[in-house]
């Protein structure tokens, strides 16, 4: 059998192709019996893309909640009636009836949602536990283990809001729903819907490095799989429910990890995701030092950097 090699301090420890395949498909990837770091690498670090959903994954809530329906007046569960009732009375995509809801609501009260005052509200957003620093932590160790990892958005949210919160500098890029403003800073149409079947462009355009909406070439174009700047089995999406599973099944079946996340004592949807097989593992939404979500992407980064390192064996 192959030995893959991996480095730990300065020995050496043997991995056997059956026991990296046995620790691949385990259901839990820590604690490991040794930290993997890759022996070598190439002119570059292979990319690992980290995608996650916005609302219900990084942040408590839906981003509506954190000041704009305090200026309309009116209660999320109100809010979010009359967008339902939007969506059956005229057919709509649930997402682009909300977003026709907060435009035909704010012109009737004399409301101004400008794209500068959709980015201040931004700034009200809450995280769950430990996001602020959950980047650098798993970027650095990253690393540590001859990989980079790039942040990606893939949410229905507004775009505009993610982009006024604390971390989107973390992101090198966030696809989201997002308006068309006029010269007056009037929304007047959708720029992009994103739904949970359209989400899945997403993940594409990132495997192929198109990130650009206004290019539908690159995106379609035939492209080798060994050619792809991320292929999926480096790829880890994180989602709460039920609008994340096209990603999370996508991501999974073509080799790469999927994280369902769930509040606290909110378990019972995340553990039917993986009861059903859509995703690789759950994870309460605690991203603090330490706690099980950080654990199992580390994990997942250890086991990318084996796979690496076989990979580059196979070549000699």
């Amino acid at each position: 059998m192959i030995p893959i090699l991996c480095k730990v301090g300065n020995r050496k420890a043997g991995w056997t192709i059956p026991e990296l395949r046995q620790f691949y498909t385990s259901q839990v990837v820590f604690p490991l019996l040794c930290p993997l770091t890759v022996m070598t690498t190439r002119s570059g670090k292979p990319v690992v893309a980290f995608m996650y959903d916005f609302d219900g994954t990084l942040s408590p809530g839906n981003m509506q909640e954190y000041g704009f329906l305090d200026k309309l007046g009116e209660s999320s569960t109100e809010f979010w009636r009359k967008s339902n009732e939007e969506a059956r009375k005229f057919e709509m995509d649930p997402i682009s009836a909300y977003m026709h809801l907060m435009i035909k609501e704010t012109e009737s009260r004399a409301l101004n949602i400008s794209k500068e005052n959709l980015i201040k509200l931004g700034q009200t957003v809450e995280l769950f536990p430990g996001v602020e620093t959950w980047f650098k932590r798993i970027n650095d160790y990253a690393h540590a283990k001859g990989l980079k990892v790039e942040h990606f958005i893939i949410s229905s949210g507004l775009k505009e809001i993610i982009e006024g919160t604390q971390i989107a500098k973390e992101f090198r890029k966030i696809f989201a729903s997002a308006f068309i403003f006029d010269t007056y800073g009037k929304p007047i149409w959708p720029a992009q819907i994103v739904n949970f079947t359209t989400k899945t462009q997403y993940i594409f355009r990132i495997n192929k490095d198109s990130l650009d909406l206004a290019d539908v070439k690159k995106v379609n174009q035939y492209i080798p799989q060994d050619e792809r700047r991320v292929p999926f089995r480096r790829m880890v999406y994180f989602g709460d429910g039920d609008t994340d599973v096209p990603c999370m099944k996508l991501v999974k079946a073509e080799g790469g990890f999927s994280i369902a996340v769930y509040p606290a004592r909110k378990k019972e949807k995340a553990s039917q995701l993986l009861s059903d097989n859509r995703c690789s593992y759950i994870a309460p939404t605690d991203y603090s030092s330490g706690m099980k979500v950080e654990k199992l992407a580390f994990g997942i980064i250890d086991l990318i950097a084996a796979q690496e390192n076989l990979n580059k064996l196979a070549e000699k």
